[in-house]
């Protein structure tokens, strides 16, 4: 069992919670029961390490059955150890050590998707992660996050996702331009969400959103550039029917997903 927190192979996990390093490595941290099961479901290749304390093994038995499944070793560990390890305070008993596996770009328009989100300069981690877990729950086929978002493994941006960075392809680095040529090459139209936009019910009611389409999604704070609108096909905003200024990007980002995925159902 591990039980030196200043170890040299301890603080090579916590340092992962730094950019750097994961830049350096190409690893990166996954925390807690949800998030290390998910894993071990959908890509159990790509666990390098993977660290418990007894307690949490033997209260989370599924994990310990589809490690060994996966011919992975549960090294073993206090919980001193592993809040060192962790970047959350609460990491429930399970950290694992995972090698990154961003998708092509060119991949995801490849497979024709249907429905993607494109993520232009979004830095907050909660609101990344949030809009990656509602594009899988929405059935989206793919996220990309341009060069100038937030790094996809950072940790808030892992446990936001609840797991769901293993459910569909996510690709990074890009260009705006350069995935807006790619979509439309691909038949996809462009909206942008953002506040000067056409109603979402008015985009609604003319039967637009039952295209293929590319949702893009601007920063937090300043939404989408001029530039950046011009390159979209339309802007469309969510009406605020009561007394709130604005709504959260993540939230925002969720409705206009699933307004996408109603329509292409009905």
């Amino acid at each position: 069992m591990l039980d030196n927190p200043r170890s040299p192979r301890v603080r090579a996990v916590a340092k992962l919670a730094k950019k750097g390093a994961r830049s350096e490595t190409g690893l990166f941290l996954l925390e807690g029961p949800q998030a290390v099961g998910e894993a071990l479901t959908f890509n159990p290749e790509l666990i390098v390490e993977l660290y418990a304390t007894p307690t949490a093994l033997e209260r989370y038995t599924e994990i310990a059955q589809k490690a060994a499944a996966a011919s992975l070793d549960v090294d073993f560990v206090t919980e001193q150890v592993l809040d060192t390890m962790a970047d959350t305070v609460t990491p429930q008993g399970f950290v694992a050590v995972c090698r990154q596996f961003p998708t092509a770009v060119k991949e995801i328009f490849a497979a024709r998707p249907r429905l993607i989100a494109i993520l232009e300069e979004v830095r907050d981690p909660g609101n990344a992660g949030t809009i990656i877990r509602a594009a899988d729950a929405a059935g989206a086929d793919a996220v990309i996050l341009t060069g100038r978002s937030v790094d996809l493994y950072n940790p808030k941006v892992v446990r936001s996702t609840t797991g769901s960075l293993f459910h569909l392809p996510v690709a990074v680095d890009a260009t705006l331009a350069d995935v807006l040529d790619r979509a439309r090459e691909a038949g996809l139209q462009v909206l942008a969400a953002d506040i000067k936009g056409d109603d979402l019910l008015d985009v609604r009611t003319a039967g637009l959103l039952s295209a293929p389409t590319a949702w893009l999604f601007g920063n937090e704070a300043r939404g989408l550039d001029d530039d950046d609108l011009r390159q979209a096909d339309r802007a469309v905003s969510l009406p605020i029917y009561g007394q709130a200024e604005s709504l959260n990007l993540a939230t925002a980002a969720s409705v206009c997903l699933y307004e996408s995925a109603f329509a292409h159902r009905s």
